[in-house]
């Protein structure tokens, strides 16, 4: 019995390594990460080494990464600060009509004199029109609040409005667009 069972262990010994002979040598690795853009900051290099294990040398001892930084809401909003928008200055934006079936209407404002005055004014109007808007110059979490106590019931988010004024020709805000317009 001892002796069938050393047999059977040799020969699966041999096997495997007669298999292992015979496989290619080649090693599963990734094309390197190419960087498009770089704004400084912390680098991200060890959170991706902790996704791809067998970049890791055999008997090496694994080195700890530190957990990411879950926050809530206003972690990630306070994240996206400041924002600024290049081609958008407060101004008077000229009335024309544009063709836009489906949209929501939006409006676009920023952190300064004219926008607030504008919220304060119009505010009634915006809330009728369920509008949505995009605050596209804004320092500070705190300069946000400030605009979202002027206009409680309104959704205001922080986002660029370059892309917007790029595809619509706008150059100034306030403004307030809808499925058939543009209006200061």
């Amino acid at each position: 019995m001892n002796r069938i069972f050393l047999a059977a262990t040799a020969a699966l010994l041999a096997a495997t390594a007669d298999a292992q002979d015979r496989a290619p040598a080649t090693k599963n690795s990734s094309p390197p990460l190419i960087v498009v853009e770089d704004k400084g900051g912390a680098s991200a290099l060890p959170y991706y080494r902790a996704l791809n294990p067998q970049d890791a040398q055999p008997g090496q001892p694994a080195t700890p990464q530190p957990a990411p930084r879950i926050g809530g809401p206003a972690d990630a909003e306070a994240a996206m600060l400041p924002v600024r928008s290049v081609r958008l200055s407060p101004g008077d934006e000229p009335r024309r009509v544009i063709r836009a079936p489906g949209l929501t209407p939006l409006f676009l404002v920023g952190d300064d004199d004219r926008s607030r005055a504008w919220l304060k004014q119009r505010r009634a109007d915006l809330q009728a029109l369920r509008a949505v808007g995009l605050v596209v110059n804004v320092a500070t979490p705190e300069a946000l609040a400030a605009l979202r106590r002027l206009a409680p019931n309104l959704m205001l988010s922080p986002a660029s409005g370059d892309e917007l004024a790029q595809r619509l020709s706008i150059q100034h805000y306030p403004v307030l667009i809808t499925a058939t317009g543009i209006e200061p």
